[in-house]
């Protein structure tokens, strides 16, 4: 027998143990280890071919082509013989894996509004019922929707009490994170005369506002709602009127109501707006450190300075606004000690309140 036939017999021989033991392969280990043994670089197809040197030139390329041949035969086999080894696999992961129906399924948890976010459309909701229309503005202002239509001149005290944090923009006039809600004002009267519309007007606002304060009842960034109505005969009792019916629902309960005396700049006359304590029924307690009443709102007669500035008629028109703290009146109803927790993301308290 040539040399170049009995090289051939052996690659034959190799080739049918190789398919035999392929396919006796229990698991994938196993499996690696045979592709190693016959296909790797120390394997029993390398070691035929060291032989190949000792042909002649016309015989080696039928033994290089004899042992691709093979090689691809075998990496077939070994293909299907993990394809079949990971099927086994498969069904034995899924049969220890069996599902008991009875049991109960794994519900995931569902989220929910933040509680600052629940009372800012609590409030707005009642307003909305009352027929008030809603309306947005920016965060960062103008000076003059922020201070100067709302008749606080630059050498107005109260510019300095509102702490304001100004931006640079590159603009002709300053820019500031508007302090209240009140520009909303302001600008939804500009835009609802612009228009050539004529009151009434009635008008919610809710929205982010910015002060530099920071401490357990107050926070540099807050929430307020404005509410303002512009129209003929618009009065002082109307103004309480709609104060005792949106403190009593959202309070759940009948509360009485007082107005004193006090000063903003853009209402005139202007209160401050208590109610009976929710805590202690008016009894007297530390949280109302026992008068009774609870501070919750300012309010009053829109300005007619304020009126002016957007180009309203004071002489046949009149308008009442007020303007409250959303996180104000979550704290009073649920009792909340601390206006930092709205802001802490402590997931104990989120959940205690549904958030």
């Amino acid at each position: 027998m040539s040399d170049i036939d009995a090289m051939l017999k052996q690659l034959e021989t190799i080739r049918q143990q190789a398919v035999e033991v392929f396919a006796a392969a229990q698991d994938a280990d196993a499996l690696q280890a045979l592709k190693v043994q016959y296909l790797g670089k120390k394997g029993e197809l390398t070691g035929v071919l060291k032989g190949v040197g000792g042909l002649a030139a016309e015989d080696r390329p039928r033994i290089g082509q004899a042992v691709n041949r093979i090689k691809a035969e075998l990496e077939a086999a070994i293909e299907a013989r993990a394809a079949v080894l990971g099927s086994v696999a498969d069904a034995a992961r899924i049969a220890a894996e069996r599902i008991d129906v009875s049991l109960p399924g794994r519900r995931r948890p569902q989220g929910a509004l933040h509680p600052v976010q629940k009372g800012l459309d609590e409030l707005t909701d009642i307003f909305v019922r009352m027929g008030f229309t809603i309306a947005e503005g920016p965060e960062i202002e103008t000076e003059f929707h922020n201070f100067d239509a709302l008749n606080i001149p630059p050498e107005h005290p109260a510019r300095a009490m509102h702490d304001t944090f100004f931006v640079e923009d590159g603009g002709k006039e300053p820019m500031l994170l508007r302090t209240h809600t009140s520009p909303v004002q302001i600008r939804a009267m500009q835009r609802f005369v612009e228009e050539g519309h004529e009151p009434p007007l009635a008008v919610v606002a809710p929205g982010r506002v910015y002060r530099c304060d920071s401490d357990v009842t107050h926070s540099p960034m807050f929430h307020q709602i404005e509410v303002f109505k512009v129209d003929r005969g618009v009065s002082m009792a109307q103004l309480k009127g709609v104060l005792q019916f949106f403190l009593s629902t959202y309070f759940e309960k009948d509360v009485p109501i007082r107005l004193r005396p006090h000063y903003f700049p853009f209402t005139e006359p202007s209160a401050e707006v208590d109610i009976g304590c929710v805590f202690c029924s008016g009894k007297g307690c530390r949280i109302c450190k026992g008068s009774g009443w609870l501070e919750v709102l300012g309010s009053g007669m829109i300005h007619p300075n304020v009126l002016r500035a957007v180009d309203i008629d004071t002489t046949q028109y009149s308008g009442f606004a007020f303007g409250l703290g959303v996180e104000r009146m979550v704290m009073l109803k649920h009792g909340i000690p601390d206006l930092r927790l709205f802001f802490e993301n402590d997931v104990r308290f989120l959940r205690r309140m549904g958030g």
